[in-house]
């Protein structure tokens, strides 16, 4: 079975119409509510939390070029993006279920394009974005270098990069479910950044960068330099 099989089986029926994944990931559900005390031990109120610090990289009124990467579901930022008409909005997916979900969430916004491919490989020239914003993807990508070096490449100078993803370290029982439980699904991939480790990657191949922790995940916004470090 190869790469992109096992990814597309692994997240098969979670993007579709039914809810467990978005209840899940917005904490908003029954069942998503047990998951995310048992892996995260997180409420509604922490998982807002979160969001709300990887969001803060994106200003009021944005009127820019952004990259979703990965865009899932939709659910977490098609509402945010129909506040933001003057805004060109790409949202990329590996995942077609996951991506035709989105598609659906948001229908009637012509300032959001969809496209299926590969964080490793973006199909988007040098600096061709002002934001790169990742919404709990990273602790998902099989080639977390590749992808590190792609969203440098295609984050204008100057630019910010934005979101949040799982970090190791932070939570013992979190740690161990996606040691014997996520991992073994597909759903995650290590290695996992620390949240130390995730401060001097952003500080080392962005610049100044802002990393905060709520239980097991890392929010995060930094602005790539300018100029190149020397």
């Amino acid at each position: 079975m190869g790469q992109e099989e096992r990814i597309q089986k692994a997240y098969r029926g979670l993007g579709g119409k039914r809810t467990f994944y978005d209840g899940m990931i917005t904490c908003s559900t029954l069942s998503g509510r047990a998951v995310c005390s048992l892996v995260w031990e997180m409420g509604r109120a922490e998982t807002q939390d979160y969001l709300c610090a990887a969001l803060s990289g994106i200003p009021e009124g944005f009127s820019g070029r952004l990259l979703e990467v990965p865009v899932g579901t939709g659910i977490l930022t098609m509402p945010l993006y129909r506040e933001m008409p003057e805004a060109e909005i790409t949202c990329l997916d590996y995942s077609l279920e996951m991506l035709e979900r989105a598609k659906c969430r948001g229908e009637g916004l012509s300032h959001v394009r969809f496209q299926q491919g590969d964080v490793g490989g973006l199909p988007f020239g040098d600096g061709s974005f002002d934001i790169v914003l990742s919404l709990n993807g990273f602790h998902a990508f099989p080639d977390k270098e590749a992808a590190w070096r792609e969203i440098v490449r295609v984050l204008r100078p100057g630019g910010t990069f934005c979101g949040c993803f799982y970090v190791r370290g932070q939570n013992r029982r979190t740690d161990w479910l996606v040691r014997r439980l996520y991992v073994p699904k597909g759903w995650f991939t290590p290695p996992f950044e620390t949240a130390e480790s995730l401060w001097h990657r952003l500080e080392e191949t962005f610049g100044p960068a802002k990393v905060r922790t709520v239980q097991g995940i890392a929010s995060f916004v930094c602005r790539k330099a300018k100029e190149k470090h020397p």
